[in-house]
């Protein structure tokens, strides 16, 4: 079995024809690391190679899913990095390259010519809901939570799938608001294939692959490439690149370097507090005095 740093991935002792992808830093919430989008891919192409698996359920270890990008240390340290620029005037091309190479990574789950389940207990947010909505079919339990919060402020969903997954309207409600969801909601909306209760998720993710599993591969390749070429028809790979460009735009802007100031010197937690109060998100002029103020602070020249 290959190894990893931040997940594992091997076929199912019970049922092989079943590759089980486990995200495993559950001591982060199973955060996303520079290196996990990678190895998402890497793990996902052993799948592909592997003759025997026919699916691949995708799950995290500990309390939930995934809480998106590790950002608690970074956002509150004053470091340059390709998608949190310290230096000016911005180059949003390096921020794309490496935005764009993660979107990429995260896309092989739905690339992959086998069936992908995220099987979503805890929470799924942020770029954790990338990941989530990347693979072909959700099964959540019913009170888990799905979402992208950073919409408010400092994100823009790179992989651009709640459109898609849900459809204009409900797609604008959540990213106008940055609300999260529950399973139960998800299933609702036609988000979530399944919802079980809490004790009954891996079961029910289980009962789910094993009937996939007994379908040829090359059927399940033939139908999910019919599938997604009707998404690729509809604009996916174009909305992708925008929503990439416009993401990095939102961390770069007076908006999101306000928030980025604030978490510097107030702390992430606080950042993400005023975030998702629902207080107003300080923006243009005021974000730029506010930034001024904050620079002064931490010893920077605005």
């Amino acid at each position: 079995m290959p190894v990893f740093t931040s997940l594992q991935i091997e076929q199912d002792p019970q049922q092989p024809r079943i590759a089980r992808l486990l995200l495993n830093r559950p001591e982060r919430f199973n955060a996303i690391t520079d290196e996990m989008p990678g190895e998402i891919r890497a793990a996902v192409e052993w799948a592909e190679r592997n003759d025997e698996v026919h699916v691949i359920i995708v799950e995290g270890a500990g309390p939930g899913f995934c809480g998106g990008y590790d950002l608690a240390a970074s956002a509150e340290s004053q470091i340059d990095h390709p998608c949190q620029q310290e230096r000016h005037p911005w180059d949003p091309m390096d921020d794309y390259a490496r935005m764009k190479r993660n979107t990429e990574d995260f896309m092989a789950l739905w690339r992959c010519a086998k069936p992908t389940i995220a099987k979503v207990h805890g929470a799924a947010v942020a770029g954790g809901s990338d990941i989530a909505l990347c693979c072909d079919l959700l099964v959540m339990a019913e009170d888990a939570r799905i979402g992208y919060m950073p919409t408010r402020v400092w994100g823009c969903p790179t992989t651009a799938m709640w459109t898609y997954r849900l459809g204009p309207a409900r797609a604008k409600q959540l990213m106008f608001t940055g609300d999260l969801i529950t399973g139960k909601t998800a299933g609702d909306w036609g988000l979530a294939n399944i919802v079980a209760a809490p004790e009954d998720l891996d079961a029910a993710a289980l009962r789910l692959a094993e009937r996939i599993a007994g379908v040829p591969r090359s059927h399940l390749a033939m139908h999910k490439m019919v599938v997604n070429q009707v998404m690729l028809t509809m604009g996916l790979e174009q909305s992708q690149m925008m929503a990439t460009v416009f993401d990095g735009i939102t961390r770069h802007n007076p908006e999101g370097l306000w928030f980025r100031r604030h978490a510097q010197t107030e702390g992430f937690k606080s950042a993400i507090a005023w975030r998702d109060s629902g207080r107003p998100i300080p923006e243009g002029d005021e974000a730029r005095e506010l930034i001024r103020q904050m620079d002064e602070t931490l010893g920077r020249r605005s």
